[in-house]
């Protein structure tokens, strides 16, 4: 009894008072946490986590997607996560999502507050990045202004002369199809958002310093790059101990300088009466309407480049990958477009509704490789009821965009496997679009009001690049430094922050007959 006793009445010292506080402190945040949402309702369930952190260290930083369908097998279509005392609810349904991203778009179109990304490296001027007010709404209807489904044809000519650009860089040197993807991808948004002529040299110095600029953007806005994030008490600490600050400041003074400069030069052009179409020009001529400043009308020029980019080059990876793995795809597309089209020219956009199985084949790229597997987070604006559960206020949500691209309820046993078929009806037409998609029949561009804004001129590209692509080329497996034939792997992928495209891999592009060349001569020749 004398020894229990000792135990009990041990002093706390100056070593052991530390630690004893600490487990107090948290202790004390548990029990204010569950208290403060019990009377209010019940969370979904999620996975049991660690103190302070919560769920943080159970999230991998690659292919994150994954462990979230793994959970959702488990915890249900929404389920919770605590990130280090961030309320966090993952939507791994079509229903779910189209639910409250889109049928409760007021409660959840606002964007988490994002330090780096959002405020410092771009200003609160990326309105993809940007929290749901003026400002935003200003940018966004700008946005819609330059690039609706009817206005989105203003720029065929940009996107037929690039497709014959990247079909004569693949026959010249097949080797750099990768970088002749992200070139052509760099040079089309460019032409497309100022009006530019096509820049033939993946090295420009234009093309690397906006995709330096695009680049960081998305590795900031990745969940988990930058601490404070996570710990915002980090903000408030002087300029000389936050390198992160001095990082992010430095770059949007030198980035704000440049996307200036291009804006001001499409201005220079429209006053000089040059009528080319480009979203700089009707953001130039709707100013007044749109009650956009020079400034914020640059920045939106800015945003739609980053957003445009690096997001059709990946997806085109993605459809090489697709064409390596299901030859016999690439073979029935083959067959459309030399149907349609012949082989005495290339595909223009005219050929577009007489190629149903080559749009078809467009939508199952999207949907079986999006390149957005998590898209961008939402935060909910109040405190909401979803199906029993409670969703607190400044929830973040995540949309699980793999699993619902993949959800086998949804698009059959075989949801995994690159299938252009189930796009098309038994008579081979386009058939009505999968719930909830919004006529794409797949969830790669978004819900509710954030959704891809760019998407007519998205899925445009798409057609012409692949219809010629395909009339131009056999593409087949590679070989690796021994010699050998290999096959790529779909799910060994580069996570360059937001965006998703698959790691490096051999291909094998050869013309599909003798014409190829000269009739790709003579046509860049009417384009030059």
């Amino acid at each position: 009894m004398a020894f229990s006793l000792s135990l009990l009445t041990v002093t706390p010292t100056s070593k052991t008072l530390g630690p004893l506080v600490l487990l107090g402190i948290i202790l004390i945040a548990g029990v204010r946490r569950s208290y403060k949402y019990a009377y209010k309702g019940k969370l979904p369930p999620g996975p049991p986590g660690l103190p302070v952190v919560g769920n943080l260290l159970q999230i991998p930083k690659d292919r994150a997607w994954l462990v979230f369908t793994e959970w959702r097998k488990k915890y249900g279509d929404i389920f919770y996560l605590n990130l280090a005392g961030q309320n966090v609810v993952v939507l791994g349904n079509y229903k779910v999502a189209a639910d409250l991203l889109d049928r409760r778009a007021s409660q959840y179109s606002d964007r988490p507050r994002n330090i780096v990304a959002g405020e410092l490296l771009t200003g609160g001027l990326v309105f993809a990045f940007a929290q749901h007010n003026d400002v935003w709404k200003r940018m966004r209807r700008g946005s819609h202004e330059a690039l609706n489904n009817q206005v989105a044809r203003n720029y065929f000519g940009f996107q037929e002369t690039e497709s014959v650009l990247l079909v004569d860089q693949f026959l010249r040197d097949p080797s750099e199809w990768d970088n002749h993807l992200r070139r052509a991808s760099t040079s089309l948004v460019l032409s497309i958002i100022y009006g530019l002529p096509p820049l033939l040299d993946s090295k420009d110095p234009d093309i690397l310093r906006v995709n330096h600029f695009t680049a960081r953007a998305l590795h900031a806005a990745a969940p988990g790059a930058f601490l404070v994030e996570y710990f915002t008490w980090m903000e408030h600490l002087p300029r000389f101990m936050s390198p992160w600050r001095r990082y992010a400041e430095n770059w949007f003074r030198a980035d704000s300088i440049l996307f200036e400069k291009l804006f001001s030069r499409v201005k220079d052009r429209v006053d000089s009466g040059d009528e080319t179409s480009s979203v700089a020009s009707t953001l130039i001529h709707d100013q007044e309407k749109l009650n956009l400043s020079s400034h914020e009308s640059a920045w939106v020029s800015a945003t739609l480049y980053a957003a445009g980019a690096e997001t059709t080059s990946g997806q085109l990876a993605w459809f090489i990958m697709a064409m390596i793995l299901y030859p016999e795809t690439q073979k029935k597309a083959q067959e459309e477009i030399d149907r349609v089209v012949g082989r005495d020219r290339l595909p223009v956009f005219r050929d577009h509704g007489n190629l149903p199985y080559v749009r078809a084949l467009v939508k199952e790229t999207m949907r079986w490789r999006g390149v957005a597997p998590l898209g961008v987070p939402r935060r909910l604006a109040q405190d909401d009821y979803y199906e029993g559960h409670f969703l607190p206020k400044d929830t973040i949500c995540i949309v699980n965009v793999w699993h619902l691209n993949h959800d086998p309820e949804v698009y059959g046993p075989n949801a995994d496997e690159f299938v252009p078929e189930r796009h098309l009806d038994s008579e081979g037409r386009l058939q009505p679009a999968f719930p909830d998609t919004k006529d794409e029949s797949h969830h790669t561009y978004g819900f509710g009001r954030r959704i891809c804004v760019g998407r007519y001129v998205s899925n445009n590209s798409m057609f012409i690049e692949i219809a010629s692509l395909l009339w131009s080329f056999n593409i087949g497996a590679g070989r690796n430094q021994e010699g050998n034939i290999v096959l790529p792997d779909p799910m060994d992928t580069i996570d360059d922050g937001l965006i998703v495209r698959p790691a490096p891999f051999p291909c094998s592009i050869t013309p599909r007959n003798s014409e190829v060349e000269s009739v790709i001569a003579q046509t860049k020749e009417l384009h030059s």
